[in-house]
Parts: C-alpha cells; structure tokens; sequence
C-alpha cells in the first residue's frame, strides 16, 4: 500500500473500495509536491490492483484541500536547492532548467499531467469533500467521476482576485460550474454551496457532515458491485463524449494562458514574483478578505 507522509490509503471490506486521504489537516490539506507525488502513486497502485474496483478520494480533518502549499515550512524545505528536505522532483522534468521553461514543465508534470491521469484512470473516482474546496483543491475534486459532499462544503477559486491569475492549472472551471457562473466566481472570489453545486450537475450527493465518510462508502460499494467492463465504458463514454466536445483541448489552451500569466507578472517584476502583488492592485492573500457566497440579489 505503499510507505507515505503526506496521505494514508485503507482497503475497505473485500478490497473493491479503496480510499485515499490526504493527510495534512494542519494546513487544511494543502497540497505540496510530496503530497501530490505520493497522491500519483496511491493512484497508480489502485488502478493496477484488479481487486480494485472503486476509489474514495478524501482529505483528513474538516476541510478536503485548501488548495496549492503555498508557503509552508514543508513546502519552502522542498523547493530550496540544496536543502535535505529537497524534493527530488524539483530538479527533474524541468527543475534544472531556467525561467519560463522551468515553471510550465514543473507545472505541466505535477500539476497539470497528473491531474488529467487522475480524470482518465481507468477505475471508477469519488471524491468525498468537505469545508472549503478552493482554487486547486478544486483540481482534485474535479478529476474524479463523481463527488460526494458534506454539509456546508464551499466551492471557489480565488486565484483571480489573490494572484491576479486565470485560474488554476487544470482548469476545468466551465464545464464545472457553466460559462458565466465560472466568469462571475473567478473575477468575484465569490464561491458556492454544496445544495448550488448539486442543482449545477458537479456534485452527486450532499450528506450530512457526520454521514459523509460512511454515505460515500455505501455510495461507492453499490457501483463496486457493477461489472467492471460496464463500469469502466460508462466512464469512457462520458468523457471521450466531453473530449470531442473540445474539454481536452480547452485544457491544453488554458493551460498556456496560466502560464502566460504567470510570464506576464514575471515580466513587470523585478524580483521575478509570478503572480500579481498589492502594489498590482491584487490583495495580498494572506490578508484577504474573507470568502464569502455568491449572492444572486447583490454584489456582496
């Protein structure tokens, strides 16, 4: 099952159902390239295990994924050339190399690739969410073939209105919550329910928070009990459907767009910051405000 830091993995019942938790709920399971490393391998390891017919995607503690690591202790040990904590891959695919070429191939591995193998594996994904499902967090939730959400759980992105960027890595975001509603949360920071996300298609079950854990495994054994060859050619169908309908190659064009942005704010600075900064007009999101839903009756 494998030796991890950052997330446990646990068989449930006969091995059918296999759930996967991210483990860092002192960051509010934020998501640093240890994390998401081992997260690949976890994957992986599920979808060669035959036994295997369905996998819980979860997160420890009361919020699924805050979102990318963006200043931890852990996160700085790893990206910092030379230290003992350095993750090994900050000096492959691209970590050697330097400027624009460094970031959109870092990037493209562990936040973009990985997240589009997640979205294709070839077992049956439910992500179990809970809290605030923000920016990248978002990322995980999406690639999964179906979602199961506590009580109270809220969507958003807030890159827009923290980073000054277009949005996450993999973004997914029209085809989740539609064209305009995507235009609004992006450029607002605003986010919405789970009742909101369930009338939008996204989300599939809305369980009371104490339900959650044992309602997504009762959810996921009855689809373990599929035949597996339909179950897998349902998911296929669905989302070659979305393919042909232009979701991958969206995916692909966005992604340059990010990383055109973040080449922009890379530009105009002289410390090379990549994303947008106070004196850009983008509020520090350390000192946000806080977030807050989308009202359909007013601006705030």
């Amino acid at each position: 099952m494998g030796d991890y830091r950052f997330i446990k993995v646990e068989e449930i019942g006969d091995g059918r159902v296999r759930r996967i938790m991210l483990d860092r709920p002192e960051v509010r399971n934020a998501q640093n390239r240890g994390m998401l490393v081992e997260l690949d391998d976890a994957m992986l390891a599920a979808e060669a295990d035959d036994r295997v017919r369905v996998v819980i995607l979860g997160g420890e503690g009361p919020t699924f994924s805050a979102g990318h690591d963006l200043g931890s202790r852990v996160r700085v040990e790893e990206r910092t050339p030379g230290h003992p904590n350095q993750h090994p891959t900050s000096v492959i695919n691209g970590g050697t190399r330097a400027g624009l070429e460094n970031r959109m191939l870092q990037e493209w591995h562990y936040f973009f690739g990985n997240t589009l193998r997640w979205r294709n594996l070839r077992k049956i994904t439910i992500a179990e969410v809970s809290g605030n499902v923000y920016s990248a967090g978002l990322m995980l939730a999406w690639a999964c073939d179906l979602i199961v959400a506590g009580e109270g759980t809220r969507f958003a992105d807030v890159v827009g209105t923290r980073m000054g960027m277009c949005g996450v890595e993999y973004f997914a975001h029209p085809w989740e919550f539609g064209l305009r509603k995507t235009k609004e949360l992006m450029l607002t920071g605003d986010a919405i329910d789970a009742e909101e996300a369930h009338r939008l298609g996204m989300v599939s079950k809305v369980l009371p928070a104490d339900a959650l854990r044992a309602g997504t495994e009762e959810f996921a054994a009855r689809i373990a009990e599929m035949p597996t060859v339909g179950a897998l050619l349902i998911k296929e169908s669905v989302n070659q459907t979305q393919d042909n309908m232009g979701f991958y190659n969206s995916l692909q064009a966005c992604f340059s767009l990010h990383q055109m942005n973040h080449s922009h704010w890379a530009e105009i600075h002289d410390d090379k910051a990549t994303r947008g900064l106070p004196e850009d007009g983008v509020v520090d999101w350390r000192e946000a405000p806080a977030v807050v839903l989308a009202r359909r009756d007013a601006a705030r």
